[in-house]
Parts: structure tokens; sequence; C-alpha cells
């Protein structure tokens, strides 16, 4: 046997776990429920979230990929325009070099063509003196 209190009681407690539609929410119990994600939907749109975000740093990379790989073109281009610069400074210092030993055998070719011509030009003289004595001793 019940009280009226323990009646009165139990409608109550009853009545207050059923959630009450309100004036201003239309939604059915079903649609109400179905708003709280399940934790498989949580983990899906968790997975969802983080395969976007890393579709971004995919695209990202590639880009940045990309990117180096024409700094790398680019470093090889400047570093063989380098190497051919320096093979034709070499080349042109070999160049100086060789013309620098050509002066210098030239200059010395001519001191010698000066001393020998100086040389010849005093032999005769010497031959002229050497007649002229030979005349006034006679």
């Amino acid at each position: 046997m019940t009280t009226p209190e323990y009646n009165e009681w139990w409608v109550r407690r009853i009545n207050d776990n059923t959630p009450k539609q309100s004036q201003g929410n239309n939604q059915s119990i079903e649609e109400h429920l179905g708003v709280v994600p399940s934790e498989l939907e949580i983990i899906r749109q968790d997975f969802e979230r983080r395969n976007a975000e890393l579709e971004k740093k995919i695209e990202q990379t590639e880009e940045e990929k990309i990117n180096l790989r024409l700094d790398m073109d680019v470093q090889k281009l400047e570093t063989e325009k380098l190497r051919k610069g320096k093979n034709k400074a070499e080349e042109n210092l070999d160049n100086l070099k060789w013309e620098r030993k050509f002066q210098e055998v030239h200059t010395r070719n001519e001191a010698l063509e000066k001393s020998l011509s100086e040389n010849q030009k005093e032999k005769g003289e010497l031959k002229d003196r050497v007649a002229e004595l030979e005349r006034s001793l006679r």
C-alpha cells in the first residue's frame, strides 16, 4: 500500500525525468537525442578534420618541394655559369702568362739585337781604325 504523498512524488519524479517540449523548441525527442553525436560520429569528425589538415600540409609540402626544385635548378645554372666563368678566367690567365713570356723574350731579343748592332758598329769602327793605322804605318 502506498501513501498519497508517495504517489504524488512518484508521478512528479517520472514527469521530471521526461523531456518536456518547450514552446520555443519544436524538436521531437528523437531529433533532440539525435543532436548528441555518438562516439563513432565524434571519431569520424575528428578523423575528417585531421585528414583535411594533413591534406593541407601535403599540399604545402608539395608546393615547398616544387619551390625547392626550382631553387635547386637556379643554383645549378648559377654554378654552371660560375664554372664557365672560372674556366674562361683561367684560360685568359694562361694567355696572359704566355703573352708576358713572349713579351719578355721579345724584349730580350730586341736588347740582344741592339747589342749585336752596337757590337757590329764597334767592330766596323775598329776595322776602320785598324785600316787607318795600317795605312799610317806604311
